[in-house]
């Protein structure tokens, strides 16, 4: 018996392109300039272990970018705003008999901007992120302290496998599939919607 559904942000809950190619796009700043930063301090930004705004500002100068890191971040936000209103609209569906929860890989900054600018907050019961969390979903730990805040909050007794998750990432539901929880790969709006049904939910 499913208790609560868990859904994944970008790729499942947001369908837009990432912000690089937005970046190379409306101001010329080629992808691969702005990779390093990405692959390098930014994966402590995602666990929280640094702060987005103090890592990003350095580069700056080296991108070719003439604003402001406010500047930037706005432009970053923004472009990857695009919410599936589809599947958000089967979400709020879902909340009148169950709770509903988001699980993001995210680090501070995008995840205030989801819960107050893309209303993310007011939808769901808790966004779960990797900056808050201390882990990426790719480690089963992400989810055993996701399961922990939902015991303290409401579901006392939830166990894993009565916890419906939606994911674009193979990765990830492996690492939700290791803790017990029931992992679904998000795939398109018809295979989650037959899901669904099939589930009875």
């Amino acid at each position: 018996m499913i208790k609560a559904v868990v859904f994944d942000a970008d790729g499942v809950l947001i369908n837009a392109e990432r912000f690089s190619i937005q970046l190379e796009r409306a101001y010329d700043i080629p992808t691969e300039r702005v990779l390093p930063f990405f692959t390098g301090i930014f994966q402590q930004c995602l666990l929280g272990k640094a702060e987005l705004k103090e890592s990003i500002e350095p580069h700056l100068q080296e991108w070719g970018w003439k604003g402001t890191t406010d500047d930037l971040l706005q432009f970053w936000f923004q472009s990857e705003h695009k919410i599936d209103e589809e599947v958000l609209s089967i979400a709020k569906a879902l909340k009148e008999n169950l709770p509903i929860f988001m699980a993001t890989n995210q680090e501070k900054c995008r995840v205030d901007y989801m819960k107050s600018e893309m209303g993310f907050g007011s939808v769901f019961a808790k966004v779960y992120s990797s900056a808050e969390l201390g882990h990426l979903k790719t480690n089963p730990e992400f989810f055993n302290r996701m399961i922990e805040d939902m015991r303290g909050n409401g579901l006392p007794d939830i166990q894993p496998n009565e916890i419906l998750f939606f994911d674009d990432t193979e990765e990830n539901l492996e690492s939700a599939r290791k803790f017990g929880i029931q992992a679904e790969l998000y795939a398109g709006i018809e295979g989650f919607k037959s899901r669904l049904l099939e589930l009875g939910l």
